[in-house]
């Protein structure tokens, strides 16, 4: 079992370390082999190893099962597309146990599948001869116009040219009119064919029919008005419909041909006028025929799809279930006698108990003479990361670990983001007015969440849906923030009593406040109504912020060192509490802490001291007098001291831990015990980079290796106490900008347009001001904070003692099955 490490050194949370964990075998006989790995998906709370890493999918023992598992899944999806087509949709049933036996079920699936599948291929057949049908009406339509007006004209000409008895051919003479009135028996038979052609084909088609030909046929075409279902693609396509007249079989074979390659539809038309009207009345009655067959094939269909929607939801969730539980035998190894399967996993340590009672009703439920065996094995691998987190913490560990899933047991920054997270937000974002927004759209996904949790949601939406909590605790503390800027929308308010200042004349109101006197107690709480609006404003909101970024920034650090320190009594590493949790203390304290004192004292003395010259002048001139610029009696004495501890931090961190973890090397190998130790520190073997396996327990100690990463550590270390304590002055700028921005919208839109005694104005002013809050502050502010917050916890905080370097807990779960449909 894994070592569980020191404990005690810290009060226990759930968070704070992942569950103890430990490596687990379960001998199972193969009758209730089935039964038991589905109580214990049931239960989920063990990760099974892959024992047959080496073999193949197709070499597994149950790769047939698995096969059959995946035909019925494609058989489910048939059955989804078929069901999204006719717009049914599957009944929301509970997903109790169902009494269908895996067998069953698959005759169900293939029986219904065969039946889907036949009506589906007559429906088609039908649905084509139906289109066909209504073409050729069409046809018939047009072309028998064509021959009406065509019969016309002819008429009208043979009358006029009998009138005029010129003999004078023009144009539009009919053709072959001549030899027919010189000769009748040099008349010559003209062949037809009619159809429908792609309206966007048409001028292509005729032209190459006219150069196919060489002109020698009459082409006629007409656009149909509405588009028609083509029989072959089953889509609306607008057409033509075209009579062509030709002479000579050799004609005849171009024009099939090309009418073949513009996917032009041929119907025959009969030239006689009773055989017209006959054709058209049979092709009326069979539409209305085929149309009634038809409708009663779609209502067929309905009913099989109707049938399959009840049941859908708990077939597909059986073909999974069964699929996930022939996955999970095929990593168990099979015995020599092949009797029983052999089981390795994790588990929760708590989870012992519930796990022998799975494997005891599998015995009983399956009626196998022999139980199943369950033993606790010792192992040296690193276990996977387990967190036990609800619904309103499950958001915040999300954060941690899209960074890195903690290392097994190691102190879990996710305690700390519950509350820090929201509140560096809140310092960016420090407005009551937009915290009470952000509020009221939050609170609308947590009291609707249960709904929601059921539905589809957008990308975006899923998001907030899933951080509705973090957000929550994002818009409260936003209020806390805005009531001490005393900001609602920009604008201050004297919630908590009057101002302490008032003016000395009436010259002085809204000019500065060099005018003002104080008249009262200091405002109670937050920052006094009377700043905003004065010239002294931004440089005072300025000094305010900066300072408090400085303050929170360098606590935040302090604490992620105090973190590493914990991590290290936990598994009893001393040599990182001496040489690296100290002197990074020392150091980090000695100039930002100090500061930060500085910060406090001259807040309270009310001090002019310029503390950028004290600063620099700190590592430029120590031994100089600080003249204006001394806070308190013996601030040089203290300056020297500090300065010599940071100096003295830096080699402290570099040199000494390389040696020992040497000496430490030699000592546990020396007289050729090449074994490790029982009970050896397991971060120590992590520091020389030995990876444990079942052939040797060592490696070879590269000290140049170990020293240039130590210096590495040190450098950025040092170099990121003063970039990382500057990164915190995001805090101040963030926070500078939401505070101008949301004065702008509220001075130069709102009270411009209430300025201008206009209602159209007003009503514009109001409309512009409420997009610009909501697009820009509450939208666009509140992702860069939710960022930039993001990035101090992931970079300036964790960095500190947070390696991130293990991986999850990924139990066999049917739960988790469900969660991956929703």
């Amino acid at each position: 079992m894994a070592r569980g490490g020191g404990g005690g050194c810290c009060p226990p949370m759930d968070l704070m370390r992942s569950e103890a964990m430990q490596l687990v075998q379960v001998i199972i006989p193969s009758e209730s082999a089935h039964l038991t790995v589905s109580y214990l998906g049931d239960l989920g709370l063990i990760q099974f190893k892959d024992l047959n890493a080496e073999k193949s999918p197709f070499q597994r023992t149950y790769a047939a099962q698995i096969k059959r598992c995946s035909e019925m899944a494609r058989k489910l999806r048939f059955f989804k597309e078929q069901m999204s087509k006719a717009d049914i949709s599957a009944s929301p049933t509970q997903l109790n146990e169902t009494h269908l036996k895996f067998d069953d079920l698959e005759i169900k699936l293939g029986e219904l599948e065969a039946e889907l599948t036949e009506v589906n291929a007559n429906n088609e057949k039908l649905q084509r001869t139906y289109n066909e049908l209504l073409e050729y009406n069409t046809v018939l339509q047009k072309a028998g116009e064509f021959f009406y007006s065509a019969q016309r004209s002819a008429t009208a000409q043979q009358r006029e040219m009998e009138a005029n008895q010129s003999g004078q051919t023009s144009l539009e003479s009919p053709l072959l009119e001549q030899e027919m009135s010189t000769d009748p028996s040099k008349q010559v038979k003209l062949g037809s064919l009619s159809g429908l052609v792609p309206k966007e084909k048409a001028m292509a088609f005729e032209r190459i029919l006219f150069r196919a030909t060489r002109g020698n046929i009459f082409l006629r075409q007409e656009p149909i008005d509405e588009p028609v279902t083509d029989p072959v693609s089953g889509e609306k396509v607008a057409k033509n419909a075209f009579v062509i007249f030709y002479s000579g079989e050799r004609a005849k074979a171009k024009i099939l041909k090309i009418c073949d390659a513009f996917n032009a539809n041929r119907y025959p038309f009969p030239e006689d006028v009773n055989k017209q009207l006959h054709a058209v009345q049979e092709v009326s009655g069979r539409i209305s025929e085929l149309k009634a067959t038809i409708d009663m094939g779609l209502a067929h269909r309905d009913s099989i799809l109707k049938s399959i929607a009840s049941d859908f939801e708990q077939w597909n969730h059986l073909a999974k279930r069964e699929k996930a539980i022939y996955h999970t035998l095929n990593m168990l190894s099979v015995d020599v006698t092949k009797k029983c399967l052999v089981a390795e996993g994790w588990s929760p340590v708590f989870a012992g108990v519930q796990i022998q009672d799975a494997l005891q009703r599998a015995t009983v439920d399956s009626k196998s003479q022999v139980g199943s065996i369950f033993q606790v094995l010792n192992t040296k691998e690193s276990p996977p990361t387990y967190f036990q987190t609800n619904k309103f913490t499950s958001a915040f560990q999300e954060i941690v670990d899209a960074y890195g899933v903690a290392k097994y047991q190691e102190a879990n920054p996710g305690v700390f983001t519950v509350v820090t997270f929201p509140f560096l937000f809140a310092v960016m974002f420090g407005d009551w007015g937009h915290g009470i927004c952000l509020f009221l759209a939050t609170l609308y996904l947590i009291i609707r969440e249960k709904k929601l949790a059921s539905q589809k949601l957008g990308d975006i939406m899923e998001m907030m849906f899933g951080g509705r909590y973090v957000i929550m605790m994002m818009s409260l503390f936003s209020i806390y923030t805005g009531l001490i800027y005393n900001e609602f929308f920009s604008v201050p308010f004297e919630l908590f009593g009057k101002s302490a200042y008032a003016c000395r004349d009436p010259t002085c109101r809204d000019s500065t406040t060099d005018g003002l006197v104080k008249v009262r107690d200091t405002y109670p709480f937050g920052v006094d109504p009377v700043w905003h609006g004065s010239r002294s404003e931004l440089p005072f909101l300025n000094s305010l912020k900066m300072k408090m970024s400085i303050l929170l920034g360098v606590a935040q650090m302090n604490l992620g060192i105090v973190m590493s320190y914990f991590n290290a009594k936990f598994f009893r590493n001393s040599i990182n509490v001496w040489y690296q949790f100290i002197p990074q203390l020392i150091f980090l304290n000695s100039l930002f802490g100090y500061l930060s004192l500085l910060i406090i004292v001259k807040w309270c003395t009310g001090s002019k001291a310029d503390l950028y010259h004290v600063m620099i002048y700190m590592f430029l001139s120590p031994t100089d007098d600080l003249g204006e610029n001394q806070l308190f009696s013996g601030q040089k004495t203290l300056q020297l001291v500090l300065l010599l501890l940071a100096l003295v931090s830096v080699p402290w961190m570099l040199i000494p831990k390389p040696l020992l973890l040497k000496r430490q090397h030699e000592r546990r190998h020396q007289g050729h015990q090449y074994a490790m130790l029982q009970g050896t520190d397991e971060s120590v073997g992590a520091e020389l980079g030995e990876h444990h396996d079942d052939s040797h327990d060592h490696e070879e100690f590269e000290f140049s290796e170990v020293f240039v990463h130590q210096m590495i550590h040190t450098i950025e270390f040092v170099l990121g106490a003063v970039s990382n304590t500057a990164s915190y002055l995001r805090l101040w700028a963030l926070s500078l900008a939401h505070s101008e921005l949301s004065s702008v919208f509220y001075d130069k839109v709102l009270l411009m347009a209430w300025g201008m005694n206009n209602i159209v104005a007003l009503v514009i002013g109001i409309v512009v001001f409420v997009f610009a809050t909501v697009g820009v502050l509450l939208v666009m502010e509140t992702l860069s904070a939710f960022l930039h917050a993001l990035r101090l916890h992931w970079v300036e905080f964790q960095n500190k003692f947070y390696e991130g370097d293990g991986y999850k807990f990924a139990p066999f779960s049917f739960a988790l099955i469900r969660e991956e449909e929703d």
